[in-house]
């Protein structure tokens, strides 16, 4: 007979895993990530608080006390684009420079790119050589206004998100 522990710990781990990769996450990304698991999850998260093996601070939960004030926006604007595509997503992590995050899905890669607001031409520029086998992007801009600033090639979508999560999706005319 398995204990309760043995019985949650797949999904205990997965949910440190997450907040322990993107460092600072909403309950409401957290439900979105583990679908069709909501009362469990905020069960195992309760739990997890309690254990000090993540802290809850305002409406955030966090791997380390100090997360939030570190908090990286883009990231976390990130994580709800993703959460669009949890339902195909086999495997998700965070990304090294330009990409916020990386994912698998359907047989692609997919990189989600935070345009900050001024770093257009930079990243247009970083993004502009494909290599061999390129990522399709899914570039994260703070306005839409930027969309037309932007010169990179296999993009998929651009979008925005709001404070509460709702994510706009954008198609640059022409393409």
């Amino acid at each position: 007979m398995k204990t309760r522990a043995q019985i949650y710990e797949r999904e205990a781990a997965a949910l440190l895993r997450d907040i322990s990769m993107y460092q600072v996450m909403t309950e409401g990304q957290l439900l979105r990530l583990h679908p069709g698991k909501k009362d469990k999850t905020r069960n195992l998260l309760a739990y997890l608080v309690r254990q000090n093996r993540v802290w809850q601070v305002d409406d955030f939960y966090c791997a380390a006390q100090d997360s939030l004030g570190n908090m990286d926006r883009g990231l976390l604007a990130a994580v709800w684009v993703l959460t669009d595509f949890i339902d195909q997503v086999e495997y998700h992590s965070v990304g090294d420079y330009p990409a916020k995050i990386i994912f698998f899905a359907d047989g692609e890669v997919y990189e989600i790119v935070h345009a900050a607001q001024g770093k257009e031409v930079l990243l247009s520029h970083v993004l502009a050589d494909t290599g061999e086998q390129p990522s399709r992007y899914l570039v994260l801009v703070d306005d839409p206004a930027q969309i037309a600033e932007l010169m990179i090639p296999n993009v998929n979508g651009y979008c925005t998100v709001s404070p509460a999560g709702e994510v706009q999706y954008y198609q640059k005319e022409g393409a």
